[in-house]
Formats: structure tokens, sequence, C-alpha cells
């Protein structure tokens, strides 16, 4: 169990401990075996912005999103992940703000995301609506 009164800093990076940002997309469920985790400090590297929270007594980071945009037009929120012993203490709320008020800062006004499903009720409050007659779509190849 963790300790509630842990104290916990979110930041903008642009380089992390490769294995720490790993360990966050297996927790999200997103990392497979046959990734290359060399490629992270690129990933890392070309992101808009990169956000991190760290538990300041272990220095360990506990969660990550980030932003992918050209920083003229629009902008997506993505990768938001937390582990598991530390949800449900705004860690994600604190992400997805800073990465909001980097691209505001920047002048982007256009900041969208895909939602996991039943996720809706924890971006709501922070500004993010349904958009309908959209529909998310992933190319897998031509026919």
């Amino acid at each position: 169990m963790i300790d509630s009164g842990t104290s916990i800093t979110v930041s903008l990076v642009d380089h992390y401990d490769t294995q720490a940002i790993v360990d966050l997309y297996r927790a999200g469920g997103w990392w497979q075996d046959d990734y290359d985790p060399s490629e992270i400090p690129r990933l890392i590297k070309g992101s808009f912005a990169f956000a991190v929270a760290i538990e300041t007594t272990s220095n360990r980071a506990v969660g990550m999103g980030r932003v992918l945009s050209d920083g003229v037009s629009d902008a997506y929120i993505q990768d938001l992940v937390i582990l598991p012993a530390f949800r449900g203490r705004s860690i994600g709320k604190k992400i997805v703000s800073l990465l909001v008020k980097h691209c505001t800062k920047a002048g982007l006004s256009w900041i969208g995301l895909i939602a996991e499903p039943d996720s809706e009720e924890f971006y709501l409050p922070l500004g993010f609506e349904r958009m309908t007659g959209h529909v998310p779509m992933i190319y897998r190849g031509e026919d």
C-alpha cells in the first residue's frame, strides 16, 4: 500500500530513464515484447511534450503522458498511464493539466485525445467532451 502523504511531482522532460518508461507502458498494457526499448529516447524527443510523475521519496516514475503535435495547429494527448498502486490520487489530472497548459501556452487550442472505454468521467472535469459525429480509426493496412 502506498502512503497517501507521499509527494508526487509532475514535470515535462526531454529525456528519462528508458526502463522506467517501458515499465509505465507495460502498466498501461501498451508494451509488446518485440518493441525496442532503445527507441524510448527518440519517442520522448519526438513528442511535443512528455510529462513524467515522480514519487519524490523513491524518485520512482509512477505516471506519464505525452502530446503529439506540429506545434502550430492540433495537439493529441496520448499514453496517459498511472501505476495501479498510485491511481486515485489525482496524478493523472496533474499530468493532463500540465500537458494542456503547455499546449495552450504554445497557442494550440485544438487538443484531442482518444479515451479508453469507461474513462470519459475522468476527462470531463478537465475540459474535454465527446466529439459527436467523429469515429476514431486506426490504420491496419490496405486490402
